[in-house]
């Protein structure tokens, strides 16, 4: 669905890119780096509000950045002798990193949406597997299914114990606010940032992993030292949910 505010970020997105762009092939001085290619960059490119959103060279968010400094950094490790389950893959530096993994299965609703190989249907509010995964990703997901309670103790259930969880979704300052798919299109982008949305998190998104039997670690970019922060333009904050029990 093409609305305003779409086109809006599109439009900005592109011309702040196509700017930073323009300002390295005249030679500006590359002093930021980004952790999802590697690249130094003169600077990130806008999308909405957020000023720094896009890495100039693979177009990576800030979330993408996060996810791949702490990789890299050893907070997080990624599970190559076991089995991930990544929904929705279109931040293609993780695709890199989850793909060299025994048994990787990116997936989603649509997967006729992805150019990434051996993609398979997945429906989380139907998601039946049970101790299956060491690892579930899901970037900006929950904020799309009807029921995220049921799909939080899906995922619960379809993880070996000790199996993690990493969770990141839009967040406000304000307690979560729920909608429903029986709400107009332009109601929901309205209420919740954007057409196919049916709830805007806040900060009790963790109250709802823990309730759905979760044991949970919260990891803020705001955390990062701030030098550190500024080089990656390091944004959002990662819910990492570990299912109880033994590896």
């Amino acid at each position: 669905m093409i609305t305003v505010q779409r086109v809006a970020k599109a439009v900005g997105k592109h011309l702040t890119r196509s700017a930073l762009k323009l300002r390295k092939a005249l030679g500006a001085r590359a002093s930021r780096g980004c952790p999802a290619c590697g690249a130094t960059v003169v600077g990130f490119f806008r999308y909405g509000d957020n000023g720094e959103w896009g890495c100039p060279d693979c177009g990576a968010s800030p979330r993408e950045r996060l996810m791949n400094w702490l990789i890299a950094q050893g907070t997080l490790t990624v599970p190559t002798d076991g089995a991930i389950l990544h929904m929705a893959p279109n931040e293609a530096s993780l695709v890199r990193r989850f793909s060299t993994a025994a048994d990787y299965m990116p997936a989603d609703l649509d997967p006729s949406r992805y150019t990434v190989p051996n993609m398979h249907r997945v429906d989380l509010m139907e998601l039946a597997d049970a101790d299956r995964y060491d690892l579930f990703y899901a970037s900006h997901v929950m904020e799309h299914v009807p029921d995220d309670m049921v799909v939080l103790r899906n995922i619960l259930r379809a993880l070996k114990p000790g199996g993690e969880a990493w969770l990141i979704v839009p967040l406000w300052a304000k307690p979560t606010e729920d909608g429903s798919f029986a709400m107009p299109p332009r109601e929901r982008e309205r209420r919740f940032g954007q057409w196919d949305h049916v709830r805007q998190y806040g900060p009790d998104f963790a109250d709802r992993i823990r309730a759905a039997g979760f044991d949970l670690e919260e990891i803020d970019a705001a955390g990062i030292d701030v030098a550190t922060r500024h080089f990656y333009a390091l944004d959002d904050r990662l819910f990492r949910a570990r299912k109880p029990g033994a590896q």
